[in-house]
This record gives structure tokens, sequence and C-alpha cells, in this order.
């Protein structure tokens, strides 16, 4: 793959996830946002302490939403981008389109799904501001090791398919996978320090909104970047227009 091809990938999957960004936005402020406002008149109605607000509510969750989900839309879009200029080819005879969403799925499974099993997100109020440097470490180490475990499984995956076949291969290694991330889990400190009378349904359906964002995101980009990137590795022939009548001769005299 030459470099204009990978420049060409690489800004259509910043489009591709500005895009993607673009209905996760949706989902966040329609099923996110309510949430949080809820999460957050708890934690006023159990705080003896009013800071000063810098920025208004109504601004964090219209203008400052927004900004956030678009630019982490673009950015996500050119690092997966570039993920799958490398990934192409190596995770099998697929084509483009179906490798998008095959990286897609694998994305999220590893980025998002895995840690979030072992670190699941939690809306204002839930967490002890002390241990956020503690939550927000072992959350990316979680996610670092993941995403390492998964590139190990493919390389498994590959390196035993020629031995065992593609089905017994692909058994094998998914199962070193679940057992690898099963004593990460087990090995790895649990964090629970959510308040006692705080409301397990707004915590559970805001765990579900954000599921969800992600999901939207994830998915809406592995379609999208599959059809802009099958324009460019495999784009159509053009087609050949329709011969022209031939013009009538034109008599000559004699």
């Amino acid at each position: 793959m030459n470099s204009a091809t990978v420049r060409n990938l690489l800004v259509r999957g910043m489009l591709a996830g500005l895009a993607a960004g673009l209905l996760a936005l949706v989902v966040a402020y329609f099923l996110g946002e309510p949430r949080v406002d809820s999460a957050i008149a708890y934690e006023e109605a159990h705080s003896h302490e009013h800071g000063m607000e810098i920025v208004s509510r109504t601004m964090q969750s219209t203008g400052g939403l927004a900004t956030g989900v678009l630019v982490y839309g673009v950015s996500f879009g050119g690092i997966a981008a570039l993920a799958y200029c490398f990934a192409l080819g190596r995770i099998g005879r697929f084509g483009p389109r179906a490798s998008a969403l095959l990286l897609s799925a694998a994305g999220l499974l590893a980025v998002y799904v895995v840690p979030f099993l072992k670190y699941p997100a939690n809306p204002p109020s839930v967490g002890d501001p002390d241990t956020i440097g503690k939550r927000t470490t072992l959350y990316f180490l979680m996610m670092v090791l993941s995403v390492l475990l998964a590139v190990a499984t493919v390389i498994l995956g590959k390196r035993l398919a020629t031995r065992l076949g593609n089905w017994n291969a692909t058994l094998a290694a998914g199962a070193f996978f679940v057992l690898a991330i099963g004593l990460a889990y087990a090995f790895l400190p649990a964090v629970n320090e959510v308040p006692k009378d705080f409301s397990a349904t707004l915590l559970w359906q805001f765990r579900l909104a954000a599921l969800a964002i992600q999901l939207t995101l994830w998915t809406a980009f592995g379609l999208v970047f599959g059809v802009l990137a099958e324009r460019v590795l495999a784009p159509r022939p053009a087609t050949v227009r329709e011969k022209e009548p031939a013009a009538e001769a034109t008599p000559v005299a004699h």
C-alpha cells in the first residue's frame, strides 16, 4: 500500500469518524445527558459545598458535548483508519467493507467492552475524587492489556490455522483471549465507590447509555468507512459510454 493510498484512507477515516461522531452525539444528547442531569441533582442534594459554576450546565450539555464528541470522532477515525491500513490483508482475505466492519467489531470489543466490564462508566457523584488518578490508571491499563491480548490472539490464530485449520484455530485463539482477560480481571483490583443510597436504576441506565454511544460510534464508523475505503481500494470500472450513431455522410457534389 503506497503513501497516497494511506493518505486517502486516513482522510476518509477522519470523515467517517466525523459522521459517526454526529450519530453518537445524538445518542449522547438524548440518552446520556438526562442521566447526567439526574446524577448532578443527586450530587447537589447531598453536597454541602456550592462552588462557583465556571461553565454553565447548558453549555456543557450542548456546545461542550458537541465539541468533545466530534473532535473525538475525527481523532478516533484517523487512528482507526491507520489501524485499518496495517490490518488490511493480514487478518484474512476479506474485502474492504468486511475488513472495516471486522476491525470496528474487534475495536469495540477490545478498546471499550472488555475494559467496561471490569471498570464500567459511572455518572457524576459516583467515585471518590481522591482516587480519580488511580481509577483512570487502572482503566487505561485494562484497555492496553485488552488491545495487546487481542493482537496476540489474532497472531496466535493465524499461526495455529496451518496446523489445526481455521475453525479449530479460531476456537483455540478465542479461548486464549477469554482466559487471559479472565486472569486480568482476577488480578487487577476492583473499584466499587457507588454510594449506598445512589439509585441503582439510574446507574444502570447511565451505563447502558454509555455503551449505546460507543456502539453507535463504532458501528457507524465501520459502515461508513467501509464504503469510502472500497472506493479507494476497489474502484468500479468506468462505464463505457454508448456508441453514438455515426453522423450521416454528407453527399459529395460531383
